[in-house]
C-alpha cells in the first residue's frame, strides 16, 4: 500500500495523488499528500487492513492517539508516546 504522486514538471504542483494496493490503484485525484494520508488511514480502519510491519507504531499513534479511534487498546509504544505527550 503507498500513495503516488504523478508530476509533469517539477514546478508545478503533482497532476495525480492517490493510493494503490497491491498494485491496484483504489483512490485518485485527491487533491494533496495530506488529504491522501487522511484516507489512506481511514480506509485501512474501514477495511480493517493490516498495517505494514514497518511502519506498524506510525500508523497506530495517528489511528488510536491523533483520531482517537479504538484508543482504549494501546500497544506499549505508543502508550509510553502517549505518556510522554501528555506529561
Amino acid at each position: 500500500m503507498k500513495i503516488y504522486s504523478i508530476q509533469s514538471n517539477v514546478s508545478e504542483g503533482a497532476e495525480d495523488i492517490g493510493i494503490v494496493i497491491d498494485g491496484t490503484k483504489v483512490l485518485t485525484a485527491l487533491g494533496n499528500f495530506t488529504r491522501a494520508c487522511a484516507m489512506l488511514i481511514g480506509l485501512m480502519y474501514a477495511v480493517n487492513l493490516a498495517y505494514p510491519k514497518e511502519l506498524r507504531y506510525t500508523f497506530e499513534t495517528f489511528q488510536k492517539l491523533f483520531l482517537e479511534l479504538d484508543c482504549s487498546k494501546l500497544s506499549p509504544k505508543v502508550n509510553s508516546l502517549k505518556s510522554k505527550l501528555l506529561a
